[in-house]
């Protein structure tokens, strides 16, 4: 059902998002992670180290089995990673992803939005990245937003830690939460860039959905291919406050030293999960992420790799 904006509509609305509890989330089992023309040759690719230290909401292994799969048929090789950020253990790695850390292991509770990183880890992933190394930071709404803000702003980009909405018709999916944003080269709200571009035609990105995120400024040097439109605001959960979102961004991408950093302020977009929700009519499961159909997020996830480990 399409939701208006009411006040105490969108109050709900933030609430209904800011909890992981109200659903169940689980990696598509039927999501087919195959790449038509590989990047790398299989398990020759550059090394992955997919972080599990910060009792991230998304795992390799868990709700982002999806996407780890998918990197994986383009020939990446990926090492989950249970152990905090060091010189040593990052010496190893040609690209790290983190999705969604949190600041304590029960998404709901109050410390899930402390640091998720040490002032030790934030160092030396910079240092690591200044000297080459590519960092994909996947954030969301609360509590994630501010779980990674520590790091975030080692390389100059501000998190809202919110929930962004958009009322505009076309902006958002049709008869869906205006949180579900739509991304189109028509709506003006995907940007052309290398990442949306692709290697050649058959890899340029039309459409991407995200499924409720946070909004993100980066540094002057960054390339917003996934830009908030003039009407957009985020809407802070713990307050009921709005502020505009007009000029910032989902998706943020940019050279840092001899490195390269993306930063996503929503999770839900790389991933291929079936959430069941709770309904009046009963429980009702649907596609979330890469497996929801008429979207090029797929193409997304794999051009963001290739961009960051400069195959692109």
């Amino acid at each position: 059902m399409q939701l208006g904006i009411a006040p105490t509509l969108v109050i709900a609305l933030a609430a209904a998002t800011s909890s992981a509890t109200a659903q169940e989330q689980l990696s598509d089992p039927g999501f087919d992670p195959s790449v038509a023309h590989p990047a790398y040759v299989a398990a020759t690719g550059p090394r992955v180290l997919f972080d599990q230290a910060h009792f991230n909401f998304h795992t390799a292994g868990g709700r982002y089995k999806a996407f780890a799969d998918l990197l994986t048929r383009d020939g990446y090789r990926i090492t989950p990673s249970p152990q905090r950020f060091s010189r040593d253990l990052l010496r190893g790695a040609d690209l790290l992803v983190i999705a969604n850390a949190l600041g304590a292991p029960d998404v709901a509770s109050a410390d899930a939005e402390k640091p998720a990183f040490t002032e030790e880890e934030t160092r030396a992933v910079a240092e690591w990245v200044r000297a080459g190394g590519a960092l994909l930071l996947i954030t969301d709404h609360q509590p994630t937003g501010a779980a990674a803000r520590t790091l975030a702003a080692r390389f100059g980009v501000e998190m809202s830690n919110a929930v962004v909405v958009d009322t505009t018709e076309g902006n958002y999916l049709d008869g869906f939460m205006q949180v579900n944003l739509a991304f189109t080269r028509a709506n003006g709200r995907l940007q052309a860039d290398a990442i949306t571009a692709g290697r050649d035609t058959t890899e340029r990105v039309q459409r991407v959905v995200a499924f409720g995120g946070q909004s993100l400024r980066g540094p002057p040097s960054a390339d917003c291919f996934l830009a908030l439109g003039p009407a957009a605001f985020d809407l802070h959960a713990a307050t009921g406050e709005r502020t505009s979102a007009a000029g910032r961004c989902m998706g943020l991408a940019f050279p840092y030293g001899r490195g390269r950093v993306v930063v996503m302020g929503e999770a839900g977009m790389l991933s291929a999960q079936l959430v069941t929700e709770d309904e009046p009519s009963g429980k009702t499961t649907h596609p979330w992420g890469m497996n929801w159909p008429g979207v090029d997020n797929r193409q997304l996830a794999l051009n963001i790799s290739h961009w960051l480990t400069r195959a692109l």
